[in-house]
């Protein structure tokens, strides 16, 4: 209970009964919670509150999840969880393009719904070490971890935390395939190790940022049914055989 205790969650959902199953059982976790019952007011409340989580419900009336979640996200980086309904595969690839750190599906239990903030969270507050500070892969990309920016052609590249992470682990291990389930514990944690659909939509979205050619990638390399493997390049970082990649 104590990585929760004292954090403030936003819980945003236009039903009374889902709203007070939810404060209840993270109450008990020892989280302090604050409402809203539409869009709109999640937008005010995060601006005004600044919570450390929010539980975004998707179909609401006055805004709807995806419209909040578009607002929220050009001014906070509040981590965020969509609800959405169980077969609903459509909305969460939605939410998470739009910058949702995860999503439950409806129904779920307090046990699941518990997990997944803790997993967010821990991934969200928690940063990778600095490396090196400067990598330069090649004369079109290079990375400064110390700033965590990312270079193309010498213009910086915005990424997500999540992002951020995943290339981190990638280019840390450059020249060694990392398998999906090594990648999925350590950027996710160890509960999303058989979400493949997760690594899948971020690897894409690394590409688009990163690649010359999205569609015929030179850096992020697929290892069909293993995993991936970020380009050799010199001066890599060095690992001996018997090490485990971070």
């Amino acid at each position: 209970m104590s990585e929760l205790k004292d954090k403030l969650v936003l819980v945003v959902d236009d039903e009374p009964r889902m709203i007070t199953f939810m404060r209840m059982n993270l109450e008990l976790e020892g989280m302090r919670v604050t409402t809203a019952t539409n869009g709109r007011e999640a937008v005010e409340k995060v601006r005004e509150e600044m919570p450390d989580i929010v539980l975004l419900d998707i179909m609401m009336p006055v805004m709807d999840g995806f419209e909040a979640l578009r607002r929220i996200r050009s001014f906070s980086q509040v981590p965020v969880i969509i609800l959405t309904a169980k077969d609903e595969e459509e909305d969460r690839v939605r939410g998470l393009e739009l910058g949702a750190d995860d999503y439950v599906g409806k129904p779920f239990s307090q046990r699941e719904l518990v997990s997944r903030i803790r997993a967010v969270l821990r991934r969200h507050y928690t940063q990778p070490p600095i490396p090196q500070t400067l990598v330069k892969v090649d004369d079109r990309l290079s990375i400064d971890f110390a700033r965590r920016e990312v270079l193309v052609d010498g213009k910086r590249v915005n990424l997500r935390p999540t992002e951020y992470r995943l290339l981190y682990h990638l280019v840390q291990n450059a020249g060694y395939v990392l398998t999906h389930e090594m990648l999925l514990s350590k950027v996710w944690g160890p509960e999303y190790r058989d979400e493949s659909h997760y690594l899948r939509l971020y690897i894409t979205y690394l590409r688009q940022k990163i690649e010359e050619d999205p569609s015929n990638p030179k850096y992020i390399l697929t290892e069909r049914g293993v995993g991936y493997r970020f380009v050799d390049f010199p001066g890599a970082r060095r690992i001996n055989a018997t090490d485990v990649p971070v």
